[in-house]
């Protein structure tokens, strides 16, 4: 046997250009643009054929971290620069991609409102924080409310997707397993025969586990050992 070895590419990101219905990030993702080096451009003012590789890592930070709720302090310690220079990034963000913001906020409102939010599939995370009399527990549940509808939703696909490619491995008889998944990443424990079988079922299945406005990319890789195959 080999293992293979499929994970998603950016689900947090590409659920957030969903959910949002940032017409920027959108538009980013169906053309397959690189998403860290366009914010960079956007974020730092500088062509996107002048954007150093230190700034696409700058952008990714900033790209990840606005999926967490990240603060201005919070993103400062990242990327060890001032406070003042972190909420001035955060805010070319936002204007960047105003409809992230708007969505952020929305999910802020409803979490203030209802005291959960829900993740594309409908599935509720409760916020008690969120009405705390503590400062730092009533923002550690707007960071909450932020996050948990994307990263919650991109839990569900993958999820979903295990479920089916169980499925399509018994209905195509394969001897093959699926042994482990970490966050969004399925490994198999592949016969060698079966290779290109569980390589397509992985693919067909991982990608359309859900139906978002931009496409789910799987990555798919094999080898000997996880490290290998990773």
């Amino acid at each position: 046997c080999v293992f293979i070895d499929a994970d998603y590419s950016q689900i947090e990101l590409r659920v957030l250009a969903h959910m949002s219905g940032d017409e920027r990030l959108i538009e980013a993702y169906r053309s397959a643009q690189d998403i860290h080096a366009l914010t960079a451009s956007q974020v730092f003012h500088v062509p996107l054929e002048e954007v150093t590789p230190q700034l696409r890592r700058n952008a990714k930070a900033v790209n990840f971290g606005i999926v967490y709720g990240i603060s201005a302090f919070g993103l400062s310690e990242d990327l060890s620069i001032s406070r003042k220079e972190a909420m001035e990034y955060i805010e070319h963000y936002f204007n960047a991609y105003p409809g992230i913001k708007a969505f952020l906020d929305r999910m802020v409102e409803q979490g203030h409102t209802n005291e959960y939010v829900t993740t594309m599939f409908g599935r509720r995370r409760p916020i008690p924080e969120i009405k705390s009399s503590n400062y730092m527990q009533r923002q550690f549940g707007e960071r909450i409310a932020m996050n948990s509808p994307i990263q919650g939703s991109a839990a569900d696909i993958i999820k979903i997707a295990m479920i089916n490619v169980s499925r399509a491995l018994k209905d195509n008889n394969l001897k093959s397993k699926m042994i482990l998944q970490v966050h969004d990443e399925l490994l198999i424990e592949t016969y060698e025969d079966e290779v290109d079988a569980v390589r397509q079922i992985l693919i067909d299945n991982m990608a359309n586990a859900a139906s978002l406005r931009v496409p789910l990319e799987v990555d798919v890789k094999e080898g000997h050992d996880w490290l290998e195959a990773h």
